[in-house]
C-alpha cells in the first residue's frame, strides 16, 4: 500500500479519535486539571523549602520541567484506550476494511496531538496566572511547545507497545507508571542535578527527560539550547526506531 494511502487512512482514523475525545471531554482531565494541581502543589508546598523561600524563582525553574513530565505522562491514556478498543472488538472491524494495518495505530497517535496541546495550554496558561514569565520571546516559546509535543508523539509509542502487550487497560496504566515515574523524578524536573547524590546524577545524565527539560528551559528562560536539543532529537529518533516496529508487531499479534 502506498505512503499516501497510509497517510489518508491514518488521518481519517485520527479524525474518528478526535470526535470521540470531543464527545467525552472528561477524558482530558489528566492533561488539563492534573498538571495544574501538580504545578500548584510543588510550587506552594515545596517551593519555599527548595528555593529558600523564593517560590517565584522555583516556579520559573519548575514549570518547564512540569511541561516535559506532563507530556510524557499524557501518552499513558493512548495505550489504555487502544487496549480497551482491542478488547471491545473495535480492531476486528478495522481488519475488515481495505486500510493499512498500521493506520489505526498511527491515527490514534496523531489524534493525541490534541491532548499534548491541552497540556501546553493548561500549564503555560495557569503558570502565567501564578506568575511564570517567558524570558525569551514568542518564537522560542512556540519552539518549546513544538519540541514538547514532538517528543510526546515519539514517547507515546512506548504506551502503544505496552497497550498491545498488556491484558487489561489497568495493567497498561500500572506498567506505564512504573516506567514514567522513575524517568520524571529521576531527572532535573524538580531539583538541580548537582544537588543529587552521585549515583542518582549518573542516572539523570542518561535519562531522556533531562535533555528535553534543559532544551525547554533554554527556549523559555534563556540558556544553552543547541546541545540539549540535539540530544533530545537523537532520543526521539531512537524511540521511533525501537518502539514503532515493536508496537506494530504487537498489534499484528494481538489484533
Amino acid at each position: 500500500m502506498s505512503t499516501m494511502a497510509v497517510a489518508r487512512h491514518s488521518t481519517s482514523l485520527a479524525h474518528r479519535s478526535l470526535i470521540k475525545t470531543l464527545r467525552t471531554p472528561e477524558a482530558l482531565i489528566d492533561v488539563t486539571i492534573q498538571p495544574i494541581i501538580f504545578l500548584m502543589l510543588f510550587t506552594y508546598l515545596f517551593g519555599g523549602a527548595i528555593a529558600n523561600g523564593d517560590r517565584h524563582a522555583y516556579l520559573q525553574f519548575l514549570l518547564p520541567g512540569m511541561l516535559a513530565q506532563s507530556l510524557a505522562m499524557g501518552g499513558m491514556a493512548l495505550g489504555q484506550n487502544l487496549n480497551a478498543d482491542i478488547e471491545k472488538g473495535v480492531f476486528d472491524r478495522f481488519r475488515s476494511l481495505p486500510i493499512s494495518r498500521a493506520a489505526p495505530l498511527i491515527g490514534a497517535v496523531l489524534a493525541d496531538v490534541v491532548r499534548y496541546l491541552s497540556v501546553c495550554v493548561a500549564i503555560l496558561g495557569f503558570g502565567t496566572i501564578m506568575g511564570f514569565r517567558v524570558q525569551t520571546g514568542v518564537l522560542p516559546a512556540l519552539a518549546a511547545v513544538g519540541l514538547s509535543i514532538a517528543f510526546g508523539l515519539c514517547f507515546c509509542w512506548i504506551s502503544v507497545w505496552v497497550g498491545m502487550l498488556a491484558r487489561t487497560p489497568g495493567a497498561v496504566q500500572g506498567i506505564m507508571f512504573l516506567l514514567i515515574l522513575p524517568l520524571t523524578f529521576g531527572s532535573d524536573v524538580y531539583v538541580k542535578t548537582d544537588t543529587l547524590p552521585g549515583v542518582v546524577q549518573a542516572f539523570v545524565s542518561v535519562n531522556p527527560i533531562t535533555p528535553l527539560v534543559a532544551a525547554i528551559r533554554g527556549l523559555l528562560l534563556g540558556g544553552p539550547v543547541a546541545g540539549p536539543l540535539v540530544t533530545t532529537l537523537l532520543w526521539m529518533a531512537g524511540l521511533l526506531v525501537v518502539f514503532v516496529p515493536l508496537a506494530l508487531r504487537g498489534y499484528a499479534r494481538r489484533a
